[in-house]
């Protein structure tokens, strides 16, 4: 699919590291202070854009493409190591463009891979900004503040708790907006706080769209469970990195990081995709009545995103770390886009005294 022009200002170009060759976009002053940002998923480093061109003077804007999404090299993700490919990724962009260190923005995925990535890299994060991040627990499969797995096997996330019809519509490019499943559709429901539309809506879908599919791409593998529902991680694939099955050592590494870089968090007061009772989460639809078979709040309760998140990073902020967490009021999963003044208030104060 042709890539869109990205707006005045921002320059688009592929950077071939010894990883990967990888999309990037870039703008503001090469001489700056680096800002990377990181997209979460069906999204890519075009929903940036405007973020982008909004940083004050003295930064520089950086945002690529992970691995699987947008106009980066198709290179199979390994589930069995979490997020460390994106973040392995990230370090070896990092040195071709000679960056030793920088301010990390994640939004949703792109927070899970700072964690790791500051768990692996400390000394070369000047600050974390989280945007409605996944919790460090993962997504899907944990109860309680501790993220405690709800099965041994991991059962309840991973790649085979998610819709398929939605993973088919992808598949297929489908621009329409004639059922609730279709990528449009998803966009416009949880991203935004209807009846909130993008300026920028076909461009978005289209960088969306360019999202790797199939059984070893996304959504990604699955085995069978003895446990509800039934389907427990596979190895391939951008979702069963985020299963607590590979993500083990991500938050004793995050608490002991040393140095521990300042942390904003914020997110959208109606976030219906990283909430404690996600729409996205199959143990929550599940108690709704929307899967069948749920055996119960003592046994699948929905996953406490939230608390989990919050949980962390007061532990991180006890073992010498900092963080401030804010909330965008009538805001969903994107609040950089949907109120971008306000967003960038609180993240440039954020950026000028970390």
């Amino acid at each position: 699919m042709n890539m869109p022009q990205p707006l005045p200002g921002v320059t688009s170009q592929m950077i071939q590291t010894p990883r990967l060759n990888l999309h990037v976009l870039t703008s503001g002053d090469a001489a700056g202070v680096p800002v990377i940002f990181l997209h979460g998923n069906f999204s890519a480093a075009l929903y940036w854009e405007e973020t982008m061109l909004a940083l004050p003077a003295g930064f520089r804007a950086i945002a690529p493409d992970l691995r699987g999404y947008g106009w980066t090299e198709d290179v199979l993700i390994n589930s069995t190591r979490g997020y460390r490919d994106w973040c392995d990724d990230l370090a070896a962009l990092m040195d071709v463009l000679g960056v030793e260190k920088a301010h990390l923005v994640g939004w949703s995925m792109g927070a899970g891979i700072i964690y790791r990535f500051i768990g692996d890299f400390p000394a070369r994060v000047l600050s974390a900004t989280l945007i409605c991040p996944v919790s460090p627990y993962g997504f899907g499969g944990t109860k309680g503040v501790e993220g405690t797995p709800l099965f041994e096997d991991h059962a309840g996330s991973g790649g085979g708790v998610v819709n398929q019809e939605f993973v088919k519509r992808i598949q297929a490019q489908d621009r329409s907006s004639d059922d609730p499943n279709s990528p449009r559709n998803i966009i416009n429901a949880f991203y935004y706080v209807p009846p909130f539309r993008a300026a920028r809506e076909e461009e978005f879908l289209t960088a969306s769209l360019m999202e790797k599919t199939g059984p070893d791409r996304y959504p990604g593998d699955f085995v069978p469970s003895p446990n509800w529902p039934f389907v427990a991680p596979g190895v391939h694939g951008p979702v069963n990195c985020w299963s607590l099955k590979y993500l083990k050592a991500d938050v004793p590494d995050l608490l002991a990081a040393q140095p521990k870089p300042p942390v904003l968090w914020v997110r959208g007061s109606h976030d219906l995709i990283v909430s404690d009772t996600s729409f996205f989460d199959i143990a929550n639809l599940g108690k709704l009545g929307y899967v069948p078979g749920w055996p119960g709040d003592e046994v699948a309760p929905p996953q406490p995103m939230l608390q989990q998140t919050r949980a962390v990073l007061e532990k991180y902020a006890a073992a010498g770390g900092a963080y401030e967490e804010h909330v965008i009021e009538n805001t969903a999963h994107s609040p950089h886009i949907e109120k971008p003044d306000v967003f960038n208030a609180l993240f440039h104060e954020f950026l000028k005294k970390a």
